[in-house]
């Protein structure tokens, strides 16, 4: 047993040594077919977010997703065994850790998205009230903030489309509208229905109650920026927690002996809770970082 573990490790690096330094012909084939076969089958709207992201230089290189793999692969690998001794089985549990690999990068690209969105979400207010201040018109300070150049795709799209339905309608309630839909913020929507009752009751000096919102804005994002390291954070400590549960097997492994430990796992009911056990702290760990991903707290 113990030399199947060792030749299956010797393997491993082996794999590894040969992606690292082997033909790079080969190397940039398979990645590349690995690719296309991802680009086949995500959703088209998850191909966008990871074309952005890319744009936004945060995609991990081909590199960094094979260590990836190989983390994944021998952290599996070494868990299962510990718990079960069974190479077979082991084999079994890193092959299901790979495949989870693109639902984490789904993730993963789902945050930096929206963290981004986010981040445009901010420029666009402050900078369409600043604007605003000036011109004393929402549309003109809307396409004041889009000549600008401070916006990107998609935002910068949409804030166009704002301004052809504007001007379209010879008013901004269609515009405010659409962007309140695309943008669920409540900067957006507070930002929008302030301007909407200045251009319907044409407030003569409506400064003061713009400056507030400026600060309501800053405070806001203040606190976001505050959460996000606080989640971070947490985040870090969950991981760690997460491979401390599967580690507590050792303790166990530990007090009754060795052969104590491989007498039960005879036992087909043994096999079946440690089964549980596994398949509980994985799924307790793919939640939280589904939630860690999900919720990023914009607002």
């Amino acid at each position: 047993m113990i030399e199947s573990l060792i030749a299956i490790l010797i393997l491993g690096f082996g794999v590894l040594f040969f992606f690292k330094q082997g033909d790079s012909s080969i190397h940039e084939y398979v990645l590349d077919q690995a690719s296309n076969i991802y680009d086949k089958y995500a959703p088209y709207s998850f191909k966008q977010i990871r074309d952005k992201v890319k744009s936004m230089g945060q995609e991990y290189t081909p590199r960094e997703y094979l260590v990836q793999v190989c983390v994944f692969a021998g952290v599996a690998f070494g868990i299962s065994y510990l718990y079960f001794y069974n190479i077979v089985v082991s084999v079994i549990y890193v092959i299901v850790v790979i495949c989870i690999i693109p639902y984490l990068t789904y993730l993963r690209c789902k945050r930096i998205y929206s963290e981004f969105i986010f981040e445009q979400i901010q420029v666009y207010t402050t900078n369409t009230i600043m604007e605003f201040q000036t011109t004393q018109n929402f549309v003109k300070a809307v396409e004041g903030v889009y000549n600008s150049g401070v916006l990107e795709s998609p935002v910068l799209d949409d804030v166009k489309h704002m301004i052809e339905l504007a001007y379209k309608n010879g008013e901004i309630t269609e515009s405010l509208d659409f962007m309140n839909s695309k943008y669920d913020f409540h900067m957006t929507r507070n930002m929008h229905q302030l301007f909407l009752q200045i251009t319907r009751e044409g407030a003569r000096d409506s400064n003061e109650v713009l400056e507030n919102m400026l600060l309501d804005i800053d405070v806001l994002v203040e606190g976001v920026y505050r959460d996000r390291i606080d989640r971070k954070n947490f985040h870090r400590q969950f991981i760690q927690y997460g491979l401390l549960l599967y580690a507590m097997i050792a303790l166990v492994q530990y007090l009754l002996g060795i052969e104590n430990y491989l007498a039960l796992l005879e036992k087909p009911i043994v096999r079946i809770a440690l089964h549980g056990i596994v398949l509980f702290n994985s799924y307790f760990l793919l939640n939280g970082e589904k939630y860690y991903n999900e919720n990023v707290g914009a607002e």
